[in-house]
């Protein structure tokens, strides 16, 4: 099985209804010595603003990229780095979290995100953001990841040959 069809087959476990009570722990810890750049082309998406509607612009700014490297992820690598306040654009649940009265489509942008992984698109999370502001790690979405820092994943990708993109 190519990579391509790892990831279609992921992303289709991932919605069948057992695979998602198993998923239900926290993501697993990356340490930044494991993260590859694993393709010519590698970018990390920098995410750590509010706006839902900023976010939802960078979702598709990284749909319109992967479709110039006609969406295989043998051509390009993305990545997207979340920390402060965009972490919260990863959980399935907002109770008890800074951001639990916004009325972000939380359902929306999860499957927006699930969709992504088909074309190896990767999510990382900041371990001090959810230890700042005691974010309860298993309502992480079950396929992000976890690093030591969001800016040092930055400038650890950036330092193996990542280009930088914030969506303004």
């Amino acid at each position: 099985m190519d990579r391509r069809g790892f990831f279609r087959l992921a992303s289709l476990l991932a919605s069948v209804p057992f695979i998602n009570k198993i998923a239900e722990a926290a993501p697993p810890k990356v340490k930044m010595e494991d993260i590859k750049k694993d393709a010519k082309i590698a970018v990390v998406y920098h995410c750590d603003f509010p706006q839902e509607a900023r976010f939802k612009a960078m979702l598709g700014n990284i749909r319109n990229h992967l479709s110039v490297y006609d969406n295989d992820p043998f051509r390009i690598k993305i990545v997207v780095v979340a920390h402060g306040a965009g972490v919260k654009f990863f959980m399935k649940d907002l109770s008890g979290s800074p951001w639990e009265t916004e009325g972000i489509k939380i359902d929306e942008l999860y499957q927006t995100e699930k969709d992504l992984l088909a074309y190896g698109v990767e999510f990382y999370i900041c371990n001090i953001t959810l230890q700042r502001l005691r974010l309860d790690a298993n309502k992480l979405h079950e396929f992000t990841k976890i690093v030591p820092s969001g800016v040092g994943a930055i400038g650890d990708l950036q330092s193996k040959g990542f280009a930088y993109i914030k969506v303004q």
